[in-house]
Order: C-alpha cells, then structure tokens, then sequence
C-alpha cells in the first residue's frame, strides 16, 4: 500500500492512516476508516482540506476482511466473531465453556507476517460474553497471498480454539477419614462448594465413607450409577501413588489410572483415573484452601466433559508454579 496526503474531495473510497480528532479532542473518524462521500462532507464542515490516506492495491486485502477471514477459521464451538475496531476481530463465547487452544498451530500461525491472535489460556473457563481470542492483521491491508497461505493453513490443521460448553455437569464427591468419613466432609465442604460455585455448579452427590479399599470402591460405584459426569475425591490423607487406598479402590472397580504427579504447585500429589469416560480426580491437600491448585487448572475441561490425557497434565509444567 501506498501512503499519500490528498485533498479532502480526493479521499473517498481510500483509508485513513491516521485517526482525526474534533479541535475539542472528541474522535471523529478512526485510523483505518474507509471514507465515504459522507465522511468528505462531514471533514469540509470541520474545515479540513488534506488528510492522509491510503489505498488497497491489487492482490491486497482490507484489514476488517482479512481478520474476519482469520477468525472464521480459528475457532469451533459455543462462541461467536465480531469485528472491532483497528483491523481485530474478537471471538466472544455465547455461553459458559471450557476453552481448549492448539497451542503448536497458535505459535505457526502468530509466526507469519500477516496477522497475530492472542487466545485466554488453555484450560481456563470463560464465561458467557467473555473475549477468549482477539485476531490482528497488519495495518489497513494484508497480501492476498500470505492470507491464502495463512487460510490453508488452518483449514488443514484448525481449528485453533475450541469453546466447549459447560452444560449442567453433575458432579460427585467422596469425602473420605481413615477413621470417619464425616470429618473430611466437615473439613472440606465448604471450601468444594466455594471451588465449584466459581464455575457455576454444584454438588450433585456426596458420600463420605471411612478411608477404607472396599468400603471407598462401593462408595465410588454407587457415585457412578447415579450417573456423576465427573467424581472429586477430597481425602484427609496424602497418597503415596496409584497403590494406596484410593488408588486401590479405583483399580478394583476398573478404574483407568490415567496420571499419578503432576508439574504444578500446589498440587503436585495428583491421581487422575477413568472409569469409562467419567474422570475422578484425587487431590490432597487441595481441598483444604480456596486457593488456586491443579484442580483449578482441570475442573473447566472436565465440567466440559472433556478427557484429559496424562501428556495435557504433564504440559501444565510451563506456569505450573501457582504459589
């Protein structure tokens, strides 16, 4: 693109380079704006004769096209595109979700020349409205040919983001005492309560056996055919791995032990099982404070019904230091 100062009666149909300003300071015509007939008029009445703008040459594509192209192309799910000013394009979520982000393509594609996008994190929850991505091209126009390659690009590999809904998760918990399964219950509900109501759910179930292998693999089997979409396990002991007696007890009734450790502070002691496709997360220590933890980091994508796989927990390393 070529930039020029012209006069007034020449600028319709170019794009300002500049934002032009009333003399009291009130913004009257934003950088990127495409002049019309209109705007010449209303310029003249301000008493300007020049301004400085631009125009699209061939093989060039207008700012507000080509991050609308971007973002057509980014993201799937409960969320929606809208263009803002500047040459951006927001992704807004339309209801409560989990947000999931590539995050390998997100670094190719923020690596080409044409536009950049920046995404909430991936994991976090996103309530319904809320901004999870922004798309930003390069000043008032981009190459038709570096779009296209950006384009192709995702077509074969995107999407980039993924806004997976919250939808009325049910969720079970066992509060389980090596001596009285009522004292974990008492320790430990009200921070749950506090921990799920910043998602907006709820318990749906809860038991509270004594910290026993048979007597926790019943406790879990009975929160299954209540249908739980996902089990928390808030126990007053802290496991020595996938042999203890919660570890156990999920083996027993056929549990998958998905992951034992995790890279992130607090939290590190955490058991990640599957019982078919519903997730049962043992944490200890974590439901003693409302303080952010590991199952902070897991809850958006598990309420999403979401299965997280042993590599995603050993990924959380990289901003694992909560504390």
């Amino acid at each position: 693109m070529k930039a020029e100062t012209v006069s007034i009666r020449e600028s319709t149909g170019r794009v300002l380079c500049c934002t032009i300003f009333r003399q009291g300071g009130k913004k009257l015509l934003a950088k990127g704006h495409l002049i019309s007939e209109d705007d010449v008029r209303l310029l003249e009445t301000e008493g300007m004769e020049n301004v400085w703008v631009t125009q699209l040459e061939d093989g060039e594509v207008g700012e507000d096209d080509a991050v609308m192209a971007v973002a057509s192309e980014i993201g799937c799910g409960s969320l929606e595109i809208r263009l803002a000013a500047g040459g951006r394009a927001n992704l807004v979520a339309n209801e409560d979700c989990c947000v999931l982000v590539d995050e390998d393509l997100l670094r190719q594609i923020n690596c080409t020349s044409t536009t950049v996008i920046a995404t909430a994190a991936n994991f976090s929850f996103a309530r319904t409205e809320q901004r999870i991505a922004t798309v930003k091209s390069s000043p008032f126009a981009v190459a038709q040919t570096e779009l296209e390659a950006v384009i192709s690009i995702l077509k074969e590999r995107g999407p980039i983001l993924q806004a997976r809904p919250v939808r009325n998760p049910t969720v079970g918990v066992l509060y389980t005492d090596p001596v009285n399964g009522e004292r974990a219950r008492q320790l430990f509900d009200n921070v749950m309560r506090q921990r799920l109501e910043r998602f907006g759910v709820a318990p749906h179930f809860t038991l509270s056996p004594v910290e026993e292998e048979s007597t926790v693999a019943r406790a879990l089997e009975h929160l299954l055919k209540a249908r739980a979409s996902a089990i928390l396990v808030a126990s007053t002991t802290a496991p020595a791995g996938p042999e203890d007696v919660i570890g156990r007890a999920l083996q027993r009734i056929g549990c998958h032990i998905e992951r034992f450790l995790a890279p992130v502070e607090p939290g590190n002691l955490l058991l990640l099982a599957y019982k078919n496709d519903v997730p049962v997360i043992a944490a200890p220590g974590c439901f003693r404070s409302a303080k952010a933890n590991v199952v902070d980091l897991l809850l958006p994508a598990v309420l999403a019904s979401y299965r997280i796989s042993g590599w995603e927990v050993a990924c959380l390393g990289h901003g694992g230091l909560l504390a």
